[in-house]
Formats: C-alpha cells, structure tokens, sequence
C-alpha cells in the first residue's frame, strides 16, 4: 500500500511506537528507541538511521514489536534499518563550523 508522505509525519509515527513499546513493557526496546530522532519515510518504506552497532542489534532483536506498533497505528510500512556511515565527531563539526565562520582566519593546529 502506498501512503501519502507529504501528510505524514516520520517523527509522529515514531514518536507513537516508543508509547506503545512502553505500554507493551518493552523496557529495553522503549528506552533505546526513545533516543532515536533520525527517522524518515521514503515511499512505502519506513527507515531507522542508527549510528551504533549495538543499536541495530537491539532494534533487530525488536524489530517485530517495531513492526507491530506501526501496524498499530494502521500502517504497513517496510521497515529498515540503517546504520550511518561518515559521522562525523563533535570536534570535526565544531571545527567546520569555526571553519565556515572564520574562513582563512583560522588556523587549525593538530587537528583536521
């Protein structure tokens, strides 16, 4: 089934499968899914971008609670897991910033 996106909201829906995981008693599933904030919504697919391996693991070990919880809500989405790659660390995007900001100006000593 194909849904409309642009009246959807990745972020609600989300936000609406870590209460059900609470009610659930999911402790672990809900814990961990409620630092989750990048979600998104591509066609008929719902994706969960992770920037940990434990993460996956977990999520791959809940994935049918997951997959319940958003048919609960009346969804058939595919669900899939991503794992981030090329993240950078909060010093390399502090150092772009100062970068962006700073131009030339900035010299940077030891570091990127």
């Amino acid at each position: 089934m194909n849904y409309d996106n642009s009246k959807l909201s990745a972020k609600t829906i989300w936000g609406k499968v870590v209460l059900y995981l609470r009610e659930k008693k999911e402790i672990a599933l809900h814990v961990a899914c409620g630092d989750i904030r990048d979600v998104e919504l591509r066609d008929n697919d719902f994706i969960i971008n992770v920037s940990d391996g434990m993460m996956i693991n977990l999520l791959e070990d809940g994935i049918n609670e997951i997959k319940n919880a958003i048919r609960w809500q009346g969804f058939d989405f595919n669900l899939k897991l991503k794992i981030k790659t090329n993240q950078k660390s909060a010093e390399e995007e502090d150092i772009e910033k100062l970068k962006n900001m700073f131009g030339d100006y900035l010299i940077v000593k030891g570091g990127k």
